[in-house]
């Protein structure tokens, strides 16, 4: 059985709780957004080995992908937080905006659809 899925806003409330009662405070916003880009380098080195023509080195063996995700989504959470961004209603005028703005420039582009090649 699994686990009930988590929302955006459950997850930005579960860690403002966390923050509070364990982590004892959030971080500054510049030291999350330096937390942010060390995170996501993490990503970038394990996705290199995994997909990439890296070989892994024998510190990197035991990291999973999606533990790094996982820190990188926390850390966004924690800025989201900070700044009074709601993550749900930002997600969904983004999506709209992609949805508006894209709605035909990808299947156009035919370096994506081969259908649509001049070559």
């Amino acid at each position: 059985m699994s686990e009930k899925q988590i929302t955006i806003s459950e997850a930005q409330n579960m860690i403002d709780e966390w923050i509070r009662s364990t982590g004892v405070r959030y971080f500054s916003e510049l030291t999350n957004m330096a937390i942010l880009t060390e995170e996501v380098g993490e990503v970038a080195r394990l996705m290199s080995r995994i997909y990439g023509d890296q070989s892994f080195r024998e510190v990197d063996k035991d990291k999973k992908l999606s533990d790094e995700l996982a820190d990188v989504l926390w850390v966004v959470l924690c800025i989201a937080n900070q700044t009074g961004t709601d993550l749900t209603e930002a997600f969904r005028k983004n999506f709209n905006k992609k949805n508006t703005r894209d709605a035909t420039r990808h299947l156009e582009n035919s370096k994506l659809n081969p259908e649509k090649s001049d070559l």
